[in-house]
């Protein structure tokens, strides 16, 4: 099922990247008190209240958009609107309404889609009476916030989940089918990949239908096992701009990740690792979903550079290390044969569940190997652990305190059941909860 779209919109220097952070709880955007530091779209998956959503920072405009890039940035927003289910138009008290501002509502009002005006920089009580001049936007729902003292945050994602459509239902795979998405950016060899696989394995059986936003799956039949392949080529139709096609590929490429259970990240060889590949990358990891990078053009890299292509892309790419990467040629069909395995192999590490002992005694074994270092007088203490039951990438620490988590050893605890559990091709996702009574179960599963 693919997320809903949630678009961060407004002017210049209002705080949209920093109210991101503070939703994310993490410093993922770039902030700066200089204005038009956001300049693409920041892509992100973000879960709230039961409801899972895909939020995007956009870079702000201004009444006078006098340079190329300034316009660009400006168009870019509006691509923004025009494909987002829900508007999130950011202001900021200490400033007041100005013109920026009344242009930034007159878009939201025209794009005729529920909108939720955010007064950003109500740090005090005493900014409270400032959030009044706002209304004569004609917004639908008005909500103070500052997303620097972290007031008010709970009531805006409150309703920017009452705004958002209805879950789509999903549509009922078949009995063990494994849905693959082919993406990356425009150009990159998606459809040529697509086309040589099935001419490889020559036995389509079928159309299926996805969602409302997405085109036609192909279910394929490989080595007895059904697998749906979800296309994401054609992007540039569905933009007459040009300064849209990154936006719809990666939206459309969301759209497939939402939907797979492994991805194929189609590269350029020829013009490797670029930020959209980036984007489209860490939504895979963020999404849990299994990844195969797929360097395709491999033919017009001379055969001299190629060692050292690699090592670049090991560099472009280091958070991705946990994927395994094949070099192709989808127009010569080099080496194409290997992709349905790869993702099998990917899909098959996903899927692996063990039980709540074997994770509690891989964590504990790593911990003793490497203890978490103190925070000021404390330090982490991992109470017990276990495996998500409907997410089997996700682990779930109980702790003592999840403030004491240390980014750096959230990783170290990746690599080693990444080492133990040989999970390749899986991005791994921790879970840190207050420690409580623990609860016995009927019925573990082994491995």
């Amino acid at each position: 099922m693919s997320r809903p779209v949630v678009a961060l919109v407004g002017r210049t220097n209002v705080g949209k990247s920093t109210l991101l952070n503070r939703i994310l709880g993490n410093r993922r955007a770039v902030v700066d008190d200089q204005p038009n530091v956001t300049r693409d779209r920041l892509i992100v998956p973000v879960a709230w209240g039961g409801r899972e959503f895909t939020m995007v920072d956009t870079g702000g405009w201004g009444v006078d958009a006098g340079s190329p890039l300034d316009v660009k940035v400006k168009r870019q927003a509006e691509v923004a609107v025009s494909q987002a289910d829900v508007l999130v138009l950011v202001a900021a008290a200490s400033d007041g309404v100005i013109a920026s501002d009344e242009e930034a509502a007159k878009l939201v009002r025209a794009a005729g889609k529920p909108s939720i005006l955010v007064v950003n920089k109500v740090d005090h009580d005493r900014h409270e009476p400032l959030i009044g001049e706002f209304y004569r936007l004609g917004l639908e729902t008005t909500v103070g916030v500052s997303a620097i003292h972290n007031r008010g945050i709970d009531e805006l994602m409150d309703a920017v989940v009452n705004k958002l459509p209805p879950a789509e239902d999903v549509e009922p795979l078949p009995e063990g089918a494994i849905r693959i998405a082919i993406v990356g950016k425009p150009n990159a060899g998606k459809s040529t990949l697509l086309n040589a696989i099935v001419g490889d394995e020559r036995a389509i059986v079928d159309e299926v239908p996805g969602t409302t936003r997405d085109p036609l799956d192909a279910e394929l039949l490989w080595q007895g096992r059904r697998l749906i392949l979800v296309d994401t080529a054609g992007i540039r139709k569905r933009s007459r701009v040009d300064y849209g096609v990154d936006y719809f590929s990666v939206i459309r490429a969301m759209q497939a990740i939402d939907r797979c259970d492994v991805a194929l990240l189609v590269i350029d060889a020829t013009e490797p690792a670029t930020a959209q590949d980036v984007t489209i990358a860490r939504y895979i990891r963020e999404s849990g979903r299994g990844l195969v990078l797929v360097v395709n053009k491999w033919d017009l890299v001379p055969a001299e550079l190629r060692d050292a292509h690699k090592d670049w892309m090991k560099r472009k790419v280091e958070f991705l290390d946990f994927a395994p990467v094949l070099h192709v040629s989808a127009k010569e069909r080099k080496n194409v044969k290997l992709v349905l395995q790869r993702a099998f192999e990917v899909w098959k590490a996903r899927e692996q569940r063990f039980s709540r002992s074997i994770v509690d005694a891989a964590i504990k074994a790593a911990i003793e190997r490497h203890a978490p270092p103190r925070v000021g007088t404390r330090r982490l203490n991992v109470v017990w652990s276990h495996q998500n039951d409907d997410e089997p990438w996700k682990f779930v620490l109980h702790v003592n305190d999840p403030a004491l988590v240390p980014s750096n050893y959230v990783r170290y605890l990746e690599h080693e059941l990444r080492r133990q559990f040989k999970y390749k091709g899986v991005p791994l996702i921790f879970e840190f909860v207050p420690a409580g009574r623990r609860k016995r179960r009927r019925q573990e599963p082994e491995t």
